[in-house]
């Protein structure tokens, strides 16, 4: 109940602080990516149910000659590192939060299509709400593997606690500052999860 309190009451803060720099943002993607200002996808949340995500277009659409959508390095424009190193990107997921989608703190919601990967122990991570930071994401976020992550995510659902979230908040916003682990080097984006044998 303190969590949901927690995330109504500063969800409805950050948004009303933060509006006038969305704004501004909404146009530069516009100015610099285009159409559709907000990227949406189906996410799974908690116990696996699906939710619409909503963050800042990082992409521009192009395809190659056979019609298949080129590589996320040769999509993501400068801008587009730009908003994801300074997790400005992720500033509409507030609305989620509102909503109770998500909560701030939590196992990043990941791909649908990742559900029928996991392993039951990795699929635990759907136990909690997800965020839009966790304790994956202070430390190493992009930078470690997958199966690291999810051992990570694995142990927040079984130690969560309003105490450690404020931790974890106030660690994320150290990392944003500093724009550390933001993606393995020489790697855009985290590759795609492939499934794991542990």
């Amino acid at each position: 109940m303190i969590k949901r309190v927690f995330d109504i009451v500063f969800s409805m803060l950050f948004l009303f602080l933060f509006a006038p720099i969305m704004v501004v943002i909404a146009f530069l993607v516009y100015l610099n990516i285009g159409k559709p200002i907000l990227f949406r996808q189906t996410r799974p949340g908690l116990h696996s149910s699906p939710f619409n995500m909503i963050k800042f277009t990082t992409m521009i659409t192009i395809f190659d000659d056979k019609g298949n959508l080129l590589d996320d390095e040769k999509r993501l424009t400068d801008f587009g590192k730009f908003l994801r190193s300074t997790s400005l990107d992720e500033l509409p997921e507030l609305w989620n939060v509102l909503k109770g989608d998500m909560s701030f703190i939590g196992p990043r919601p990941l791909l649908m299509e990742y559900l029928p990967l996991y392993s039951s122990s990795q699929l635990r991570r759907h136990e909690v709400k997800p965020g839009v930071t966790g304790w994956a994401q202070i430390n190493g976020r992009n930078s470690i593997s997958w199966d690291e992550k999810f051992i990570l995510d694995i142990w927040y659902v079984d130690n969560f606690s309003f105490w450690l979230d404020i931790k974890i908040l106030l660690i994320t916003f150290k990392k944003v500052i500093m724009r550390q682990d933001i993606s393995k080097e020489g790697v855009a984006t985290m590759s795609k999860f492939q499934g794991s044998n542990k």
